[in-house]
């Protein structure tokens, strides 16, 4: 699939640094839901303690990981639902962040996706037996 064969255009983007205001407005998102739980107010607060008196460059190191768990889980979901789906890197982030204005939002784009429907009778993989590692090749067991 190419970038201007799908639908949509699924833009992962990380914080540039982690800040006490960013970590209050998602647990705050949790508070809503749940209550403001004490055990919910100390991980907001083990994470202030971890992540805003660090160096920007070392945080955001961390925040890239945490778009590629999302990444894994909307990858999941498009499936799920038949959509076909494929990551993207090698792109310009500069670029990317410049054209959604990502930057001025204290973003940075990590990892595209791109969202196509289901098309079969266009699909020549779709016919082909799956290729896989042997669980052998990608386990170790630790007895």
């Amino acid at each position: 699939m190419q970038i201007n064969d799908g639908s949509h255009l699924l833009v992962f983007a990380a914080w540039d640094n982690h800040t006490a205001k960013r970590i209050d407005e998602v647990v705050g998102l949790n508070i809503k839901p749940r209550g403001d739980l004490p055990m919910l107010q100390a991980y907001c607060d083990t994470l202030k303690v971890n992540y805003v008196p660090g160096n920007a460059a070392v945080n955001y190191a961390h925040a890239p990981r945490q778009a590629y768990i999302t990444l894994g889980f909307v990858l999941v979901s498009a499936t799920k639902q038949e959509v076909d789906s494929t990551p993207m890197e090698g792109i310009d982030p500069d670029a990317v962040d410049a054209i959604l204005g990502l930057k001025q939002r204290g973003q940075r784009s990590v990892v595209l996706m791109l969202l196509n429907c289901r098309d079969e009778s266009g699909d020549w993989l779709l016919a082909l037996s799956k290729m896989r590692k042997s669980r052998e090749t990608i386990v170790t067991q630790i007895d």
